[in-house]
């Protein structure tokens, strides 16, 4: 797992609209990266204090991110971010 303190950018597909993202964390799940973002700015479809999960892709040699299509997929990739971000955030707690 990686923590990260990074503003991400991403376009929205349908409307054009830049959104702005704090990455919150990076991990690997069953031999794929994903990444954990909160939104910062207002997003279409996303509710204040909700998590954005999105598959880390390389193409091209650029990182790229991917919605999570498969609900039960996106079930289990949620639930292990669960139990890292408690994990880590149990650990800031005991500092």
């Amino acid at each position: 797992m990686e923590e990260k303190d990074l503003l991400v950018t991403l376009i929205d597909d349908e409307t054009g609209d830049e959104v702005d993202f704090d990455l919150l964390l990076t991990f690997a799940y069953e031999g794929k990266r994903y990444a954990a973002l909160e939104p910062v700015t207002t997003a279409r479809n996303v509710e204040e204090g909700e998590v954005v999960l999105l598959e880390i892709v390389k193409e091209n040699g650029a990182e790229t991110y991917r919605s999570i299509d498969n609900e039960i997929l996106l079930d289990e990739v949620f639930r292990e971010f669960q139990e890292l971000f408690d994990e880590e955030d149990g650990e800031e707690e005991d500092e």
